[in-house]
Order: structure tokens, then C-alpha cells, then sequence
């Protein structure tokens, strides 16, 4: 039998030595990965988190600028509103001052204007507000038509500017 002798000891001491070396390299090393991986991970799970606090800032930002937006076009399309049932009252009113004789519409005649003022009876001119100047008196009638024409008018040149408000108010 041979003997190993003291190199046979030697060799295989070093190739242990070198075995367990190895070992704690690839320890070493798996221990070193693991902890860049944990390190990337925790990087990873803070960068999302910080991107979903933004994009819930955000959206909330959102959702506040159309309450705002929401709160101003109630208030505008109060102020239309207001607006509009205003001018109907007055309208009204004055349909009703029409209808009872109450008021008198009439119109101020051309004074240079012969054919006009020839062929008006000199009963249905009278005085008025411009001192003496010669007026006509409108057919009730024709004065209701007169007032139906430009409450139409009111109310389509109060609905322009609610649509103008609305425009501006959602322009910003």
C-alpha cells in the first residue's frame, strides 16, 4: 500500500482549503446579489408608491378645478335664470298696463314729413314727453305685437350671454 505521505497531506488539505474557499465565495457572492436585488426591490416599490401619491394628487386637483368649474356655471346660469324670469315680469307687466289702457304706445311722427302727418286725424296726436312734438298712438294690438317681438328679443339676447358665460367660464 502506499503511503500518502506528507504532499499526498498537503495536497489534499489545499484542495479542501480551496474547495471551502469556493464555497464561501459563492456564499459571499449569493449574499451580495440577494441584497442588491432587496436594495432594487425597495427602490422599485418606493418609486411606484411615490408615482400613485402624484397621480392621486393630480387627479384630485382635477376633480376640485370642476367643482369650481361646476360652482360657477350654477352660479351663472342663476344669475341667466334671475335674469330671464325678470324681464318676463316686466314684459308682462307691461302687457297687462297695455291691455287695460293703462299705458299707450305710440310713436314720434317726421314734423317735416307732410304725406305723414297730413293723412294723421289731428285726434290721435298728442302730447307727450317731447314737448309738443307730434305722436301717434299705436292699435292695442299692434302694440301687444310690438311687445311680444321684443320680449323674444330679450330673452334670445339674455340666453346669448348665458351661452357667452358659458363659453368664457369653461375657456379658463
Amino acid at each position: 500500500m502506499p503511503t500518502f505521505g506528507l504532499i499526498g497531506w498537503r495536497l489534499s488539505g489545499l484542495l479542501v482549503l480551496v474547495g471551502c474557499s469556493a464555497a464561501l465565495a459563492w456564499q459571499f457572492q449569493d449574499w451580495r446579489y440577494s441584497r442588491q436585488l432587496s436594495e432594487q426591490a425597495r427602490l422599485h416599490a418606493e418609486t411606484l408608491n411615490q408615482l400613485t401619491l402624484a397621480a392621486a394628487t393630480q387627479q384630485q386637483a382635477e376633480q376640485d378645478k370642476h367643482l369650481a368649474l361646476e360652482q360657477r356655471l350654477s352660479v351663472s346660469e342663476q344669475t341667466h335664470y334671475r335674469a330671464l324670469s325678470d324681464a318676463e315680469r316686466d314684459q308682462g307687466r307691461l302687457r297687462d298696463r297695455l291691455a287695460t289702457a293703462d299705458v299707450r304706445l305710440s310713436v314720434l311722427l317726421d314734423a317735416h314729413d307732410t304725406a305723414s302727418t297730413g293723412a294723421m286725424p289731428a285726434a290721435s296726436s298728442t302730447g307727450g314727453v317731447d314737448h309738443g312734438a307730434p305722436r301717434a298712438r299705436l292699435a292695442p294690438a299692434h302694440a301687444q305685437r310690438i311687445i311680444a317681438i321684443t320680449d323674444a328679443g330679450d330673452s334670445g339676447l339674455i340666453a346669448l350671454q348665458a351661452c357667452q358665460a358659458y363659453v368664457r367660464a369653461l375657456a379658463r
